[in-house]
C-alpha cells in the first residue's frame, strides 16, 4: 500500500505556526492542482482546519514523491522554509496512515475529543479533491472508510453524545429541562465574544428564531449576528428586552457584576412572574446570585454547568477504548482488504499466462495427433513430451529470476518466497 500522510496537527505546532501552513478553500483548490501537475501519477487530498494540516497522498501502483519532495511542495505553497516544516510535521506510511486518517474522522485526535465538526472537515477535503480531480481508487477507499469508521464509532459509542464545553452543555443539557422547543421563545444573549459566538450557533442549531445579541460594541454584535443568524441590539435596550426574554445566556467579560439583585427587582416586576431561565457562563458572573431565589426565575452559574461538563468528559474517557478498538479492527479489515486487491490483477496475469501455454500445448499436441496415425506407444509419447515442455515453460520465468537472485545472495528473497509459494518443505 503506498498511502503516505505528511502534516502537523495541535499536538505538534503551537497556533502561530498551523496558522502560517493553513490554507483557505480556495488555496486549497489551488494547491491541490499544483501538486497533480507537479506529480500527475500521485492521488492527493489536502485536510485543512484550524487544528490541523494533512498532506495524504497515495498511488495504487508506480511510486509516491519521496517526502523531502512533498515537503518542498508545502514550503513553496506557504512560503515557508523546509526547515521550518521539518520541526514540526509527522510523516506516517502504510496502515498508520490509515489509522491515523480513521482516528482523525471519528475525532479522536481531536483538541475536543467527540466533537462533530471534524467529520464533515475530512468530508469536505475529500470532496474538494474530488471535484480537482486529484483522487483515485486508493485515496476513494481510504476516505470512503473513513466515513463508515467514524458513522461506526457513532453508532456504538456515546463518545460524540457527551457535550463537554459550557455552552453546548448550557444549550443541550439544561434548556430541554425547562422549553420543549426554543422556536417560540424570545432569547437575549448579552456578549459577542468567543463564548457568545459559540453560544448563538448552538441556539441556531437548536431551533431559536427570536435571538437577540447585546453587546457593549454594537459594531461586534452586528458582525456575529451578519454571519451566524440573530438581531443585533444596542446596550440600552438591555433592561427592555430582560422584561420580554424567555431566556437569557450571557457571557461577557466584564469584571463586575452587570445586573445585581436590586436592579433586577424593578425588571422582575415587570415580568408578572413569568417564567425565566438565566444561563450565566460568565467569570466573574454577570448575574448576582441572589436573583435565582426569586419567583420564576431559575438562574445557573458556570459552576453549575463545569460539573456536567466534567461528567461527560469523564464518560468520553470511558468510551475511548471502544472507540479505539473499532479504529484497529476497521484499519486491519481495510488493510487487508487493500491488500487482496493488489494481488487481484497479478493472479489474473498469472492464470492468463498459464492458461495460454496450455492452449498452446494443447494446440500443438492436436496438430500432430490429426496429422498421423500413432499407435499407443507413439500417442504416449507425444502426450509426455507435451506435459514436459508445459511444466518447462511455466518453471522457466521463476527458475530464472531464482538464478538472477542467486548471483546476489539471494538478497531478493526468492528462495524462501517459492518455498513458500508451493509448500516446498524438507521431507515432502
Amino acid at each position: 500500500m503506498k498511502l503516505k500522510m505528511i502534516g502537523c496537527s495541535h499536538h505538534q505546532a503551537a497556533v502561530e505556526f498551523r496558522e502560517q501552513l493553513s490554507f483557505t478553500g480556495e488555496q486549497a483548490r489551488e494547491a491541490l492542482a499544483a501538486f497533480r501537475s507537479r506529480f500527475p501519477s500521485t492521488e492527493v487530498v489536502l485536510l485543512s482546519t484550524c487544528n490541523r494540516v494533512e498532506l495524504y497522498t497515495g498511488a495504487s501502483e508506480g511510486s509516491v514523491p519521496e517526502d523531502q519532495d512533498v515537503i518542498g511542495f508545502l514550503a513553496n505553497q506557504r512560503s515557508l522554509s523546509n526547515e521550518a516544516l521539518l520541526e514540526h510535521l509527522v510523516h506516517l506510511d502504510g496502515p498508520e496512515a490509515v489509522e491515523h486518517l480513521f482516528t482523525v474522522a471519528a475525532s479522536l485526535d481531536s483538541m475536543v475529543v467527540g466533537e462533530a465538526q471534524i467529520i464533515s472537515q475530512v468530508k469536505q477535503a475529500y470532496e474538494l479533491a474530488c471535484e480537482t480531480d486529484t483522487t483515485g481508487p486508493l485515496t476513494h477507499a481510504v476516505f470512503q472508510a473513513a466515513n463508515h469508521v467514524a458513522k461506526r464509532v457513532d453508532r456504538e459509542t456515546t463518545i460524540h453524545r457527551r457535550r463537554v464545553s459550557v455552552p453546548s452543555v448550557a444549550v443541550g443539557e439544561v434548556v430541554p429541562e425547562f422549553f420543549d422547543t426554543l422556536s417560540d421563545k424570545c432569547i437575549v444573549l448579552i456578549g459577542a465574544g468567543e463564548m457568545g459566538e459559540e453560544t448563538l450557533k448552538y441556539l441556531i442549531d437548536a431551533g431559536a428564531r427570536d435571538i437577540h445579541v447585546v453587546n457593549r460594541s454594537l459594531d461586534r454584535a452586528e458582525d456575529i449576528v451578519g454571519r451566524l443568524g440573530g438581531t443585533a441590539r444596542p446596550w440600552v435596550d438591555l433592561n427592555l428586552l430582560l422584561t420580554s426574554a424567555d431566556l437569557v445566556v450571557s457571557t461577557t467579560g466584564a469584571t463586575q457584576t452587570l445586573i445585581d439583585y436590586d436592579s433586577f427587582l424593578k425588571i422582575h416586576d415587570a415580568r408578572y412572574e413569568r417564567l425565566l431561565l438565566i444561563l450565566d457562563l460568565a467569570v466573574p458572573r454577570d448575574f448576582e446570585h441572589s436573583i435565582g431565589d426569586l419567583a420564576g426565575v431559575y438562574l445557573y452559574s458556570v459552576d453549575d454547568l463545569q460539573s456536567a461538563c466534567e461528567h461527560n468528559q469523564q464518560e468520553r474517557r470511558r468510551q475511548w477504548p471502544k472507540a479505539k478498538q473499532i479504529i484497529t479492527e476497521e484499519t486491519q479489515r481495510f488493510v487487508t482488504e487493500i491488500h487482496h486487491r493488489a494481488t487481484g490483477p497479478v493472479i489474473r496475469r498469472l492464470r492468463q499466462q498459464a492458461d495460454r501455454l496450455k492452449q498452446d500445448e494443447l494446440k500443438r499436441l492436436m496438430g500432430r495427433l490429426q496429422n498421423h496415425t500413432v499407435g499407443s506407444e507413439t500417442l504416449e509419447k507425444e502426450i509426455q513430451q507435451s506435459f514436459d515442455r508445459l511444466v518447462n515453460k511455466m518453471l522457466h520465468p521463476p527458475l530464472a529470476s531464482l538464478k538472477d537472485d542467486a548471483a546476489t545472495g539471494h538478497r531478493g528473497g526468492l528462495l524462501v518466497a517459492l518455498r513458500e509459494l508451493f509448500k516446498l518443505h524438507d521431507g515432502t
